[in-house]
């Protein structure tokens, strides 16, 4: 009798083990937290590179002032760059942006009206997407594929809806601040802090003093033996993820 109620303790025991390990395994933390809803989806802000290719963008949201100086800067250096852009824009500067298709440089979308994506419903969202789609193809010819959200505001729905309508969230790792009119020093200083493969950059494509920081930083890209390339061929393709930093990796 003693040596049934040994066993049958030490099998209790033995269970207890074994569910205090499986509910304490990041598989089922990752399964309840998905299922309670708490895993941040994210857009990409980086790419694991095992080369030495990083990405320039500029969004457009406002103005054109400055826009050809920065082509002709970017042709001056062979840089092919991607341009998000918005209606409200593209309504006001339409040659500007077949111009900036025409040079070769890749044009995103980055909404209709500029609103902050995470306040609005689903259907919402798919209006400006789609209606920015349709209007960059109409003027650019261009079908653009990738997405940075108005002013970096998102949340799950925003980045769920995003990749359901057939687009590739996207951020940056590196934030000129050229819209805060840094001077060209200020802004070179800090892109270049530390600036490396799989980067994306900001700028906006009317920044006051981008035009001018932007030869010495495409110099000090040049010395480090990268190059910049559109987003899209920074991306990995196949079997990817994005980790809790924003970095895409392969699998």
């Amino acid at each position: 009798m003693k040596k049934s109620l040994q066993i049958l303790l030490l099998t209790a025991f033995s269970c207890l083990v074994f569910v205090a390990l499986y509910f304490l395994s990041p598989s089922f933390c990752l399964l309840a937290s998905t299922a309670a809803g708490s895993v941040k989806q994210l857009p990409i802000y980086s790419v694991e590179r095992a080369d030495n290719k990083l990405s320039i963008s500029f969004d457009a949201s406002w103005g054109a002032e400055r826009t050809e100086k920065i082509l002709d800067i970017l042709d001056e250096y062979g840089v092919k760059a991607t341009f998000f852009l918005v209606n409200i824009w593209l309504e006001d500067y339409p040659e500007m942006a077949k111009e900036i298709a025409a040079r070769g440089h890749e044009i995103g979308l980055h909404s209709v009206s500029h609103p902050q994506f995470s306040t609005l419903s689903v259907s919402q969202m798919q209006e400006e997407l789609q209606g920015n789609f349709k209007m960059i193809k109409e003027i650019t010819g261009c079908e653009a594929r990738l997405f940075r959200p108005p002013f970096g505001d998102y949340n799950n729905s925003v980045i769920e809806t995003v990749n359901a309508e057939g687009f590739t969230p996207i951020q940056w790792s590196i934030d000129s601040l050229d819209w805060k009119e840094l001077s060209a020093d200020e802004i070179a200083s800090r892109v270049l802090k530390n600036i490396g493969a799989g980067d994306i950059v900001l700028f906006h494509n009317d920044g006051l003093h981008t035009p001018e920081a932007l030869p010495k930083i495409l110099e000090s890209i040049k010395q480090k033996e990268l190059q910049a390339v559109p987003i899209s061929e920074l991306l990995l393709h196949g079997d990817t993820f994005i980790d809790a930093t924003g970095k895409q990796k392969l699998k």
